[in-house]
């Protein structure tokens, strides 16, 4: 429940239709004044109007303003640079659309209006722009880009397409679009090859979103050449997609953008007049960029031109409404702006996909190279990635046992008391409860004898080596009889009554008398 539907078009028709807020102050002030006395309205004509008061109180004003049709009676011109005009209504009984001033390139983010138009205006990904600016005016194989947010996938598929009259475009978000979709796309491209002989490019963005029945609706019109298939994915496709799809595509891997290029992009989203920041400044101010600007952008984006853009993006609205408040006609985008926009570097890490194996790889080969410095950085980039902090320990207490092992047997409870202060302490806390130990394991010397000798002994296991015997009679348990009379046990030496019986008793099955699983102590070649 609200204010009833009349006294609310009331309400704003008399304070010109712009802010809820003054619309509710108004409802409020007429609620003081006594019940039916003609009053005039503020933004109204000098005749007097009369004003219901008769209304509920709602808390929440502000979402009932933003959801209810707007009557507009008597409007007045909208303020300058206001984004909102009220379209007036012969028929005071039927609702009014809303409509925005700005078109919709304007409501568009800048990393969305600065998407390249042709296949010239990519930045970045050197190694693939040659190949792929000569098949824009031939035949294009069907194409599977792979790489981290913000690189250009979606946009070199586009600027592909554009580049050359011979293409139509249709582009698809697998997080949205089905097989019925698909099917769409394919029976609009047909028709396209029929009546413009053009071939369609069949984009669908987040590919990997697909399961196995809807990239299999791809492969027979990816064959027959009823499309150009393009897919983006930021997972790796030997995991995501299936056999079949990726053997009718090539695969293209992008790279995180360098700063200069990266640097580049700003500069050409400052300067474009039409789609540029300029037409992201509230009110069409004149914006100048410093270069320390451009520069903090750059290097704090992590290879994201999305993350760059938008980050440029705010830094102009904040500088511009600092502009305003000092009644100046232009504003200057500072370092500070850059600062407050950002708030911190952006790093690039998904904890479920490529970045998180690769950084976890990194630390744990560092650490076997006994290089502390450099396992202290991949453990700083987990944690500011926001890693779970249990899964870095539990993942030490694995190296403790097999690239220390024997080598160090305090190692393991090192790790062990990690993980238990990690689970008592938390992040950020715990922060330096791992770092202590990863110094300690990346310091410790090195020993994969226990590794080598389980993985020989599960070789042996797994390929059958003594035919998988059974337990020899004599290291068997008799707890009863029966089992004493079978041979259960006979000639068994207790050790510790015989120390010298490791010489004459054996423990393996008679096939492999002899053989060799644990080198310890090591030879050199083993450290």
């Amino acid at each position: 429940m609200g204010f009833s539907e009349e006294l609310a078009n009331e309400a704003l028709t008399a304070t010109g239709g712009n802010s809820t807020i003054e619309a509710t102050e108004w409802i409020f002030s007429q609620q003081e004044r006594p019940k039916n006395n003609n009053l005039v309205c503020r933004g109204s004509s000098s005749s007097p109007k009369s004003c219901n008061t008769n209304v509920q109180i709602q808390p929440k004003l502000d979402r009932f303003f933003q959801c209810i049709p707007i009557v507009q009676q008597q409007q007045e011109k909208p303020e300058p640079g206001s984004p909102l005009s009220i379209t007036p209504s012969n028929n005071n009984n039927k609702r009014s659309k809303l409509s925005h001033s700005n078109n919709d390139a304007d409501k568009q983010p800048l990393s969305e209006r600065m998407r390249p138009r042709n296949i010239k205006e990519v930045l970045g990904q050197d190694h693939l722009l040659s190949f792929l600016g000569d098949c824009s005016d031939r035949r294009l194989p069907s194409i599977v880009f792979w790489g981290p947010p913000g690189t250009g996938k979606t946009s070199i598929a586009r600027a592909i397409s554009l580049s050359s009259s011979l293409y139509h475009f249709i582009s698809l978000s697998a997080v949205t679009a089905g097989v019925k979709d698909v099917r769409e796309a394919v029976e609009e491209a047909r028709k396209m090859q029929k009546t413009k002989m053009k071939k369609t490019v069949l984009f669908v963005d987040e590919v990997h979103r697909f399961n196995k029945p809807q990239q299999d609706s791809l492969l027979h019109v990816i064959e027959d050449g009823s499309i150009v298939f393009m897919g983006a994915t930021t997972e790796n496709p030997s995991f995501h997609l299936t056999t079949p799809l990726l053997s009718r595509c090539r695969i293209f891997t992008l790279n995180p953008l360098q700063p200069h290029t990266i640097l580049s992009l700003l500069r050409r989203a400052a300067d474009d007049p039409d789609t540029g920041l300029y037409t992201s400044v509230p009110q069409g101010k004149s914006t100048r960029v410093e270069e320390e600007a451009f520069n903090f952008i750059s290097l704090h984006c992590d290879g994201d031109a999305r993350v760059a853009l938008n980050a440029l993006e705010m830094s102009a609205i904040i500088a511009s409404i600092k502009a305003t408040r000092e009644n100046g006609s232009s504003c200057l985008v500072t370092l500070d702006d850059v600062k407050e926009a950002l708030q911190c570097k952006h790093i690039s890490y998904d904890r479920d996909g490529d970045e998180h194996y690769n950084l976890i790889s990194a630390l744990h080969k560092s650490m076997r190279g006994s290089d502390a410095d450099a396992s202290i950085y991949w453990l700083a980039r987990m944690l500011q990635g926001g890693e779970e902090p249990l899964y870095i320990a539990r993942r030490l207490v694995r190296f403790a046992s097999e690239d220390v092992g024997m080598a160090d047997p305090n190692a393991i409870f090192q790790a062990i008391a990690c993980y238990q202060a990690c689970h008592f302490l938390g992040i950020p806390e715990c922060n330096v409860n791992l770092a202590q130990c990863v110094s300690y394991l990346a310091l410790a010397p090195k020993s994969v004898a226990v590794y080598e000798a389980l993985k020989a002994a599960l070789n042996v296991v797994k390929e059958s080596g003594g035919q998988n015997e059974g337990v020899p009679l004599h290291l068997r348990n008799a707890p009863t009889k029966l089992m004493k009379d079978i041979g259960y046990g006979k000639d068994y030496i207790y050790p510790p009554h015989n120390p010298d019986s490791s010489s004459s008793q054996t423990y393996l099955p008679p096939s492999l008398q002899g053989y060799t699983f644990l080198n310890w102590p090591p030879n050199t070649s083993n450290l």
